[in-house]
């Protein structure tokens, strides 16, 4: 991995810690037929990813001194929508892809029935963690995450920009219906960990608007980081197949604004990520350190 904080890397490796132990917890395999359907989202969600929607709910929840168990359950959840939108997204009905996160894809291992279920399951685990009392004891808070991640996943979030993608592959996009694709696709999700944190610290929403900012602008940043490295990427240390979007006819940031102007743009975006951020002291350099991030690293 690239170069990161070690106030960062520390993060990075407690956080994918915490997510894998509730993972393997949560997925244990039972002794009856379903144990293939638990093997395959153990699969997709145990080991590899970048977690960065676990650690934007860490970063930002602590901001707010919010209980460490609360904050792994929401993680848990928003992961959960991550990782079943990538085993959808590899089906050969829409991306085909063969390797994620350095490994065969779910629809590979397990076949496509079977990769649909994990999915699904995983879509429904996200709502059963954030609705239960273990998560936090105030059901009007319980409410407003559930109602967070539904938006963030569902048409105006996520699931629609992922439609918009495939659309992409038939149509020419500007530049305004690009970035608009991506705040959906990839955005919506990152910004839906930061208010998750937020809503775990019981920020009134109109206090939520530097936070909020932050989020939106590290959000596309890291998605023209990706579109530089699915160009100039090396596919090992990725672990999928890169390229594509360029071998589909795709428009991206890169083909519409060049190299250069991609990588400055993104620059000028986390720089007004982090001044979203100049209402808080030295408790939000991991926030700070998250948006430089997005820029320096390597998958």
């Amino acid at each position: 991995m690239a170069q990161a904080s070690l106030a960062l890397a520390s993060a990075l490796k407690d956080v994918a810690a915490n997510i894998d132990r509730h993972f393997d917890a949560l997925l244990a395999v039972p002794d009856d037929p379903r144990a293939e359907l638990y093997e395959a989202m153990r699969h997709a969600a145990i080991g590899g990813g970048k977690r960065l929607r676990p650690l934007l709910v860490h970063a930002t929840a602590r901001l707010f001194h919010v209980d460490a168990i609360s904050v792994t359950r929401v993680g848990t959840a928003i992961e959960c929508i991550h990782v079943y939108s990538l085993i959808h997204d590899d089906l050969p009905a829409m991306d085909n892809d063969d390797m994620r996160r350095g490994k065969p894809t779910v629809h590979k291992r397990f076949g496509e029935a079977t990769a649909v279920l994990a999915g699904d399951c995983l879509h429904a685990l996200a709502f059963e963690i954030l609705s239960a009392e273990e998560t936090h004891r105030d059901a009007f808070v319980r409410s407003e995450l559930v109602a967070e991640l539904s938006h963030a996943a569902g048409p105006n979030g996520m699931a629609g920009g992922q439609m918009m993608d495939l659309e992409a592959e038939k149509s020419s996009f500007d530049l305004p219906t690009v970035t608009r694709l991506q705040a959906m696709k990839t955005g919506a999700l990152i910004s839906c960990a930061v208010e998750c944190g937020a809503i775990l610290g019981r920020v009134a929403p109109d206090a939520r608007t530097g936070l909020r900012g932050y989020a939106r602008d590290i959000g596309l940043a890291f998605q023209i980081a990706d579109d530089i490295l699915d160009v100039e990427g090396d596919e090992e240390l990725a672990g999928k197949k890169l390229r594509k979007d360029g071998d589909a006819g795709k428009e991206t940031f890169l083909s519409l604004l060049g190299l250069d102007r991609a990588r400055e743009q993104a620059q000028a975006l986390v720089d007004q990520a982090i001044e979203h951020l100049h209402g808080f002291g030295a408790e939000a350099d991991l926030l700070r350190d998250i948006a430089r991030f997005t820029l320096d690293r390597d998958r």
